[in-house]
């Protein structure tokens, strides 16, 4: 074995190892990030879009203090928010806690076919005073659990924002619970696709209301709720829309 074949043999094993470093290095990077956690409670706003504040939450849509919560669910399968997995544990099942403080109804509401979830199909509640937190429940249809598509939140923040600003609240806030239903979803693209859709809707009413053909009270702030896992990356994508949108 010659002098220039040692050194090539050995340059060879100097890169496997500064790969494998590097690999290395990225995996725990990831790892961390994923397993990063904020603490319930935690609120930041992260811009505005024609002088509505977008607020992010880490909070449940239970005890999450509005005039209007927005809570989105798929269409009914047996048990669907409690069986985990794959829904989240029921201490971290913003989804389940709101079933249970508004007695069942929610589960019963679907089970029994009074509202059945279909895509934008809506339901408006009004809970007895120290319920929940908001002082109106809507619950917003996903539709198929199977056939879900991050593209399906622009149009379900469009409708969040239509029937807002129809009920003339001053402030709402929304939870999109796929993470409580074990929908591995894109956090950051489904947060800011809500933004983007509610702000589209906006914009069309704003467009009306300069042609004196629509009326309504302007909103003061949106209220994103996030669980302790995901608060940061939604606020990723939360940004991004917001940037866009005001662009």
């Amino acid at each position: 074995m010659n002098k220039e074949t040692t050194i090539t043999q050995q340059f060879a094993i100097y890169k496997r190892y500064v790969i494998l470093l590097m690999l290395s290095v990225i995996f725990t990077v990831t790892s961390a990030k994923a397993q990063q956690t904020t603490a319930i409670g935690t609120t930041k706003v992260w811009g505005s879009v024609k002088g509505v504040a977008i607020e992010g939450v880490v909070q449940g849509p239970s005890a999450q203090v509005s005039d209007l919560q927005v809570a989105c669910v798929f269409e009914y399968t047996e048990g669907d928010i409690f069986n985990s997995p794959p829904a989240l544990p029921a201490a971290l099942n913003g989804m389940v806690h709101l079933d249970q403080d508004m007695k069942g109804l929610v589960t019963e509401l679907r089970k029994s076919g009074k509202f059945m979830g279909h895509a934008y199909e809506t339901i408006l509640i009004s809970p007895p005073k120290g319920t929940i937190g908001a002082k109106k429940l809507l619950l917003i249809g996903l539709g198929d659990r199977n056939k879900f598509e991050a593209s399906i939140m622009t149009s379900v923040g469009s409708v969040a924002m239509s029937e807002a600003l129809r009920l003339g609240v001053g402030n709402f806030s929304f939870a999109s619970d796929l993470k409580d239903a074990g929908i591995d979803s894109p956090t950051a693209l489904v947060a800011g696709n809500v933004v983007r859709g509610a702000f589209a809707a906006y914009q069309t009413q704003l467009w009306l209301k300069d042609r004196k053909m629509a009326e309504f009270k302007p909103l003061s702030k949106i209220i994103l709720l996030a669980g302790p896992s995901f608060f940061t990356v939604a606020g990723e994508g939360i940004a991004a829309a917001i940037a866009d949108v005001n662009k």
